[in-house]
């Protein structure tokens, strides 16, 4: 489908089933477009001067166009029940356990993209908004010994093949977008709060990062930050290359 639709890649589990909500909705509307260029033209030639001098001042008598609205909208609320609704529900309220995914705070700036993961320890240090500077961009507590081994990336995303990623987006100023489109998830970044998205990645590449939100003049350098899908042996090379700590300047 993506071919057709000339649709960039998916690489993600869920992001088939959007794709092809994607068709179905574009399918209808190549329909829509050639039913009503159709009955347009039809109208043109029945319906013009020369054939119709004197106009009918009682017009149309049946109930053809009403049946094909109902049609139309009728399709419309299927694709919306039983595609869109099951699709958006299954992925909002079938959060994989955190044990079995891995997970990575977001945290969006201008104008960068910041990563944080959990240490060995497989826990967050302790964070405060408060904390919050320059050199401390998730206002990790230094003084709690959960956050010293947690590792703090820029602009980089990596993640293991075919295993679920939950990644909590916030943001350290304006509202930001987080947009990866490979995996086809977007969620705002938005200043004060953390929200939660997963997706589960099944091809191995490099795919950008995008923010889908106007944040200011640098707004198009957001687009330089990276996922990476990678094996597991890869990640765990990657990861532990990283350097520690509990409060990195990205200054």
């Amino acid at each position: 489908m993506e071919q057709l639709l000339q649709l960039p890649v998916v690489a993600s589990e869920s992001g088939v089933g959007t794709d092809r909500l994607i068709g179905y909705i574009h399918w209808l509307m190549l329909a829509l477009f050639v039913g009503w260029l159709g009955y347009f033209t039809y109208a043109l030639i029945r319906f013009n001067r020369h054939r119709n001098p004197k106009g009918d001042y009682q017009g149309v008598k049946n109930h053809a166009s009403s049946y094909i609205e109902l049609t139309i909208a009728g399709i419309e609320a299927c694709l919306l029940i039983f595609i869109a609704m099951p699709l958006w529900a299954s992925h909002a309220g079938g959060f994989p356990s955190e044990r079995e995914s891995t997970v990575v705070q977001v945290v969006g700036q201008q104008f960068n993209w910041n990563f944080r993961y959990p240490g060995k320890d497989g826990r967050f240090g302790r964070q405060d908004m408060k904390l919050v500077t320059p050199d401390n961009t998730f206002g990790i507590d230094a003084n709690d010994p959960a956050g010293q081994d947690d590792v703090p990336v820029l602009n980089e995303m990596h993640v293991p093949v075919n295993q679920p990623v939950i990644a909590y987006i916030s943001s350290k100023d304006v509202i930001h977008s987080f947009r990866l489109m490979a995996m086809r998830v977007t969620q705002d970044a938005i200043p004060g709060m953390r929200v939660p998205i997963w997706f589960k990645p099944v091809m191995e590449g490099r795919y950008q990062i995008h923010c889908a939100q106007l944040c200011g003049n640098g707004h198009a350098a957001m687009s330089g930050g990276m996922l990476v899908v990678e094996s597991r042996e890869k990640f765990d090379q990657w990861i532990t290359s990283k350097k520690p700590g509990a409060a990195v300047s990205f200054e």
